[in-house]
């Protein structure tokens, strides 16, 4: 009998491969302290509560609370969340999870008469309150980003009511979580070696990349069983968590869940519109990759069992953990030395979770508040896929650390749409450093079938993803009940249009729907590809050594919230309201598709 692989208990994980959260707070006796605390500070709440109006020094006072408030409640539940993530069978930290979302619940409810009183003073005065109280100016963007959306907020009686339901309104989500991370059980298959090893999330994801097409076929016929025998309750989270959405859009008096969910940071949605379009238009490029994938695999049928492992033979490149961060460093050079020593105060810092352990949450994140570290969760495997994961969370790392040096607590945070855009420019030079340095053919075509397939990832994927998403919502908000076999059926014929006559249709696909996270995000998975196409302009202007490219690079991700997305990344060198930026990232997807046919046919 072959012993099974198991994964390690948190306990047994060696510190330097953990995230060092003492720096937070270096006990949880401190965090219930800091708790504490700020429960203390919200009530008095009503030394600022109904007086922001009066004059310009009660309306800073109101805004430096609200402020104050905010920035403690992010530290407290950072440090939680990140604890319970770490092992979510921790019934310790399931509980501090639980009071940080409980705490997080009653400052909203506390703070949500904020917005409605700012927008019962009237233009002319707030204007006045500006003029004359020169420590409001810092805080001009952050009042006018409030009061362009005048006509979509509730008197302050209607928000607080809805800011108290929030635990409710987000229990589906946070179910969703539980079910899948913590709850869900993998069975036991064998690995290319014939010894078995425990299935999760991690290790799937690992064994797709297997050049045993056996362990492929069992690792996702398995993984898709085990959701479908969940497929109602899945059907049922999700639907719940799209209704939320719907009838907060609703409420707030916004055509859509989407149109509120874009105007949050004032993106047009012409720009989803339009990335729709233009990848819908170039789903011939993709098809053709997947007619490539079958004829090098040399297999009769093809299916999505087949689409992740490398098909360049034996050329596969791997990494140990150690290995992967002089190569990031390596790779990362041509965004200069200051860049750089944030990468290295990273690994020596022990900003960084690395391995996969029992209980983890699954995938990897780089999160933070604007007073800790910008924490990374990983879970490691040497892989090239997982080097590009930790290059592309240093970007998010990397970000977050420029913002909070040079922004106040008020713009130090960013929009998911620019956050995306920062770590798939690591990404991209990523991609050219190893094509430059890499002269073996095979080693070549591996890279390039690596970045053909994270292209098939991240731009069609994720905008198969996009388009699914909006599909619910829009059914959901005409009535139509999201029932598993409603959306299977939907997502099924979704998947066969993005893949093309090359692919099998396998009805396990159909069910993929019910494994997606970001489903629950609200409209977040269309700025991957976006941020992707974005990335893939600015990478290029970097690389190319235009003139100020690097400043202007650098003053981007340094810019936080201080103005609207679509205008930072126009300051950067990419207008996102016109289509050229996608058209040009499909270019690229052509011109390298084209060289790895040639390599492919010169090895044959």
């Amino acid at each position: 009998m072959t012993e099974t692989k198991k994964l390690p208990l948190r306990n047994e994980v060696p510190e330097n491969l953990t995230w060092d959260l003492d720096v937070i707070f270096k006990s949880d006796e401190e965090f219930n302290q800091n708790y504490l605390l700020l429960e203390e500070k919200l009530k008095k709440v009503d030394q600022v509560k109904g007086k922001i109006g009066m004059n310009s020094d009660l309306f800073l006072q109101g805004i430096n609370f609200l402020l104050d408030v905010s920035n403690d409640l992010e530290t407290l539940y950072v440090y939680a969340h990140l604890k319970n993530d770490q092992d979510t069978n921790n019934d310790t930290y399931q509980g501090i999870y639980e009071r940080a979302s409980a705490l997080a619940t009653k400052v909203s409810e506390s703070l949500s008469w904020f917005e409605p009183e700012v927008l019962e003073i009237p233009p002319e005065k707030l204007e006045s309150f500006f003029k004359e109280n020169t420590e409001l100016k810092p805080y001009q963007h952050f009042i006018n980003q409030m009061t362009s959306a005048r006509s979509h907020v509730l008197s302050s009686n209607e928000e607080a009511l809805l800011a108290g339901a929030g635990e409710i309104f987000t229990a589906s989500s946070r179910t969703f979580n539980v079910l899948n991370n913590a709850d869900i059980k993998f069975p036991i298959i064998k690995d290319e070696n014939g010894e078995n090893v425990q299935l999760s999330h991690g290790v799937y994801g690992q064994l797709m990349e297997s050049t045993n097409r056996e362990v492929r076929q069992s690792a996702f016929q398995n993984l898709s069983k085990t959701y479908a025998g969940l497929k109602n309750t899945f059907a049922s989270t999700l639907s719940s968590h799209v209704k939320y959405h719907n009838y907060n859009a609703k409420v707030h008096h916004y055509d859509s869940a989407r149109a509120k969910a874009l105007a949050a940071n004032d993106i047009p949605e012409a720009v989803y519109d339009t990335l729709l379009a233009v990848v819908d238009e170039n789903l011939p490029l993709l098809h053709r990759y997947v007619a490539l994938r079958k004829d090098v695999l040399d297999v009769d049928t093809l299916h999505m069992y087949d689409m992740y492992t490398p098909i360049t033979g034996e050329a596969t490149i791997k990494f140990s953990y150690d290995e992967a961060k002089k190569m990031t460093l390596e790779a990362l050079a041509p965004l200069g030395e200051d860049y750089l020593k944030i990468v290295e105060e990273a690994f020596t810092n022990r900003w960084i979770d690395v391995v996969e352990n029992e209980g983890k949450r699954s995938g990897a994140y780089s999160s933070g508040a604007y007073e800790t570290n910008p924490y990374i969760l990983m879970n490691w495997h040497d892989t090239l896929d997982q080097l590009f994961t930790l290059v592309h969370e240093m970007g998010h790392s990397v970000h977050s650390y420029y913002t909070r040096k040079n922004q106040p607590y008020v713009y130090g945070d960013y929009s998911i749409f620019l956050a995306e855009i920062a770590s798939t420019t690591n990404e991209n030079i990523l991609t050219e450093y190893l094509l430059e340095t890499q002269t073996d053919p095979k080693i070549r075509a591996y890279v390039l079938n690596h970045y053909l397939d994270g292209f098939k990832g991240t731009i069609f994927r994720q905008t198969q993803f996009a388009e699914f998403e909006h599909f619910i919502h829009e059914q959901a908000a005409k009535g139509i009940p999201l029932t598993s076999e409603f959306m299977s059926d939907y997502y099924a014929k979704l998947n066969a249009r993005y893949y093309g006559e090359a692919v099998e249709k396998d009805p396990e696909i159909a069910v993929e729907w019910a494994r997606i996270p970001h489903f629950y995000y609200n409209y977040y998975v269309y700025q991957y590809a976006t941020g992707f196409s974005a990335a893939s302009a600015l990478s290029a202007k970097i690389l190319n050594k235009e003139e100020h490219a690097l400043e202007k690079y650098l003053n981007y991700l340094k810019s936080g919230s201080s103005d609207f997305p679509i205008e930072v990344m126009k300051k950067a060198g990419v207008d996102m309201t016109n289509k050229t930026y996608i058209e040009e990232a499909m270019a690229v997807f052509e011109s390298r598709l084209n060289e790895f046919e040639s390599l492919i046919k010169n090895k044959k």
